[in-house]
């Protein structure tokens, strides 16, 4: 014998038929919500001018940064060098050493 599940969507605005489930998150709380074709276009077009100015994130959580150009690896590591910093003469610069160089030169710029 079959089974046949029919799941039916409503509405969570106004009771009615729904169309989609539209996933959201707002200080650091992950929502969803059944809506209606229509409510989700509201939504959507309410949300849009904050998303366009935000930043988005990863999956891990961290924001993706935007940032102008960054600092030129042989020149940070030869300020590295110069000041006394530890680092690898090849391989991944550690983040301290590049929020090292960028903190002193933010005065140059």
């Amino acid at each position: 014998m079959a089974q046949r599940v029919v799941v039916t969507l409503s509405d969570d605005i106004d009771g009615g038929e729904a169309s989609e489930t539209v996933a959201f998150g707002l200080d650091g709380k992950a929502y969803e919500i059944d809506l209606s074709s229509h409510h989700a276009e509201q939504l959507r077009t309410a949300l849009a001018p904050f998303m366009e100015a935000g930043r988005k994130q990863s999956r891990s959580g961290r924001a993706f940064h935007r940032t102008a150009v960054a600092p030129d690896p042989k020149a940070v590591r030869a300020w590295a060098e110069s000041n006394g910093l530890g680092v690898p003469a090849r391989g991944r610069i550690p983040r301290k050493v590049y929020d090292a160089f960028n903190e002193a030169h933010a005065s140059v710029r």
